[in-house]
């Protein structure tokens, strides 16, 4: 990995997220010194720690640890409730800023987040939706915008989770929409952002419908905690005693129908706790489909002529990577932003569309209705022009 210098980063919230993602980072040869890190229970320290990585200071409040800054670096993993909070306090102060996905929590943050940022971010503000930078998305892209499929017509797409995984966000504290906004919102705001990346437009309506019969406390001794032990070790900040789901509050499966503004339709399928792990995006374009499946990490190109070439890829990530080399490649598009080598893969307007766009489904859910997201983009719109909406 090519730099100019050792980076001196600072690390608001070292969870489980951050943690495995420096990991990868220092495997790929990013040479930086954790300077230090503000959190009560930094799990992500033990991840650090099995691969000689030191976690540095650990400072009392984020306001000690940026008064000794500057800082080549602010990395904000903290839960979704508290990062509009620590946003705020780190743009008070000078250098780059990293903050997890989803940036914020509802539209009222979407919106001073994007004030925020226009009057002090100046360009400096990258948000972790690694997906973005896996090698599979990257090649879809491309091959998207060469026209291998011709114009897109609709969309089904899939998200779901081994039961060990479910199990480890009914304990975490995502379980509570207080501290993560949706299940919907941190999990598949990876997936919202790459598809609108796809259909090249904003989507005008959204409904949905969904709830929880997973994770409660009439199905507590099914058995869905057998996966890896990590899941079950390192659930966090606030975390709850076992799967019951007793205060859980967001769904454990959801569905949801998105119309954007160039026709295109989408169907989206979320389930917490499937026998089958996917996640999948099967596009159907105009000349033939195009379906990635990111759990095997595949592509595929089925032409719609009956005699065309079917090309198929595979990528093979690290061993043991959950993202599929994702976090290897975000660490390399982080390194090349910070030299001023090349911009992010992923704007902050690109993701604050992303969380917006599942906002507007989850308020179709809770509202049971069609909701018209063209109020949203006038008001972001807005905000990141500096105008009242």
């Amino acid at each position: 990995m090519k730099q100019s210098k050792r980076h001196r980063i600072a690390v608001i919230g070292l969870g489980m997220r951050l943690g495995m993602f420096l990991r990868a980072a220092h495997a790929e040869g990013w040479d930086y010194e954790l300077a230090g890190h503000v959190d009560p229970s930094p799990v992500g320290a033990p991840l650090l720690a099995e691969q000689g990585i030191e976690a540095g200071v650990a400072y009392p409040d984020v306001a000690a640890l940026l008064a000794d800054g500057p800082f080549d670096l602010v990395m904000i993993g903290s839960p979704n409730h508290l990062h509009l909070e620590h946003l705020r306090a780190t743009l008070d102060h000078p250098g780059p800023i990293f903050i997890e996905k989803p940036i914020v929590r509802t539209e009222a943050e979407s919106f001073e987040a994007a004030r925020l940022i226009r009057e002090r971010g100046d360009g400096r503000v990258f948000v972790g939706l690694v997906a973005r930078s896996a090698p599979i998305v990257r090649a879809a892209l491309e091959r998207l915008d060469a026209g291998a499929i011709g114009d897109i017509v609709s969309i089904d797409a899939t998200e779901h989770l081994p039961p060990a995984h479910g199990a480890y966000l009914a304990r975490n504290w995502r379980r509570r929409a207080e501290w993560g906004g949706s299940y919907m919102l941190d999990k598949v705001c990876h997936d919202f952002d790459i598809l609108r990346r796809m259909i090249g437009a904003r989507p005008t309506r959204v409904a949905s419908f969904g709830g929880r019969r997973i994770f409660t406390p009439e199905s507590a001794k099914v058995a869905r905690d057998e996966g890896p032990a990590i899941l079950r070790r390192l659930s966090g900040w606030n975390a709850a005693p076992d799967t019951s789901g007793a205060d859980m509050d967001v769904t454990d499966h959801q569905v949801a129908i998105v119309e954007y503004a160039n026709g295109v339709r989408l169907s989206f399928h979320s389930n917490t706790c499937a026998a089958v792990a996917e996640r999948r995006w099967n596009l159907v374009g105009t000349r033939g489909v195009l379906t990635i499946d990111l759990v095997q990490n595949t592509l595929a190109i089925t032409p719609l002529e009956p005699r065309g070439t079917i090309e198929q890829f595979r990528w093979r990530g690290p061993a043991g990577d959950s993202h599929g080399g994702a976090d290897q490649a975000m660490a390399h598009d982080l390194v090349a932003a910070l030299e001023g080598e090349r911009a992010f893969p992923v704007s902050v307007t690109a993701s604050l569309v992303a969380g917006l766009t599942v906002m507007a489904i989850d308020r179709a859910l809770a509202e049971d209705r069609i909701v018209d997201c063209a109020p949203l983009w006038a008001s972001l719109d807005s905000a990141e022009a500096g105008v009242a909406a």
